[in-house]
């Protein structure tokens, strides 16, 4: 197992925290949490970061406004210009480490942020992986998606502990981390600056988040789809529907998982990452970058 570090940096005048691992490999693999309650990068990536930091650099931040990332001064923002300020944090941490492109594995908002950061400078990134990812169309809101952005309407630790059940098929597979993930992760929200920001980060219009099929059909990179047949978070349709778009991609559905596929299925997430980083040419050869 890699051992991880935990780092700090300034980048666009707030300090970003994130975790790093692996740090003699060259390969460079950039992990991107979603946006539930709590969510941050040691909770979202740690066996990740302990595993393929033995062959890749792997960097997992806390995006600015989670985690222990420093709250901006500025926090009226949209929803597009919280996830261009996370593209930026991601560039400003490969450039703090002389690297010039990394691959993204992204989960739900991450991989929102993961398409977006594409879009913003295609040069910077290699292949993707979109696990359980927002940005394609879905039947609208499920009924835990509603009860997760309406969390301070109830925010005790017992409505906490079944939000966080709900994320995945079926808890058993958490083991003794689950308590560890819920203690994490509502300490964390339930701080004063972020009880009072978090309900601001997420987009009042589902609509919001959808990634318009013109930009998907652009996309040049090698993508891989992971979807939990029965993720009740971001349905499986929401994977479904990029791929329908995404010129390069492959899909994949894993039965008996939901939104968490890292966490309920660690080992075959990390196969999949890893035969799928290595099975491709480097996709910005093809692209001029």
């Amino acid at each position: 197992m890699a051992e991880f570090a935990v780092k700090k940096l300034q980048t666009e005048g707030f300090e970003t925290v994130y975790y790093h691992s692996g740090e003699k490999n060259n390969e460079a693999v950039v992990l991107l949490h979603g946006s539930g309650p709590g969510a941050s990068g040691i909770t979202n990536w740690k066996k990740a970061l302990e595993v393929m930091g033995e062959k890749y650099q792997v960097i997992a931040p806390d995006l600015v406004g989670f985690g222990d990332t420093e709250i901006p001064s500025n926090t009226k923002l949209t929803f597009w210009e919280w996830t261009t300020l996370r593209i930026k944090q991601i560039l400003a941490i490969l450039d703090h480490h002389n690297l010039e492109k990394a691959h993204l594995v992204g989960n739900s908002m991450g991989g929102i942020v993961s398409l977006n950061a594409v879009m913003y400078d295609e040069s910077r990134f290699d292949k993707l992986i979109l696990m359980g990812s927002g940005g394609g169309t879905t039947n609208g809101p499920t009924p835990e998606i509603i009860r997760m952005k309406n969390f301070f309407n109830d925010p005790t630790i017992e409505a906490f502990r079944n939000l966080t059940k709900w994320f995945v098929y079926d808890e058993r597979t958490l083991g003794d981390n689950l308590e560890e993930i819920v203690q994490t992760r509502y300490q964390n929200v339930m701080r004063q600056d972020m009880s009072e920001l978090y309900p601001t980060l997420l987009p009042f219009n589902p609509m919001e988040t959808l990634i318009p099929p013109s930009a998907l059909r652009r996309i040049k990179q090698q993508v891989l789809l992971i979807h939990g047949y029965e993720d009740q978070f971001v349905p499986k349709e929401s994977s479904l529907s990029l791929f329908e778009h995404l010129p390069n991609a492959e899909l994949i559905l894993l039965k008996e998982c939901g939104h968490w596929v890292q966490l309920e299925k660690p080992n075959k997430f990390i196969q999949l990452v890893d035969q799928f980083i290595q099975q491709h040419q480097n996709t910005l050869e093809k692209i001029g970058g």
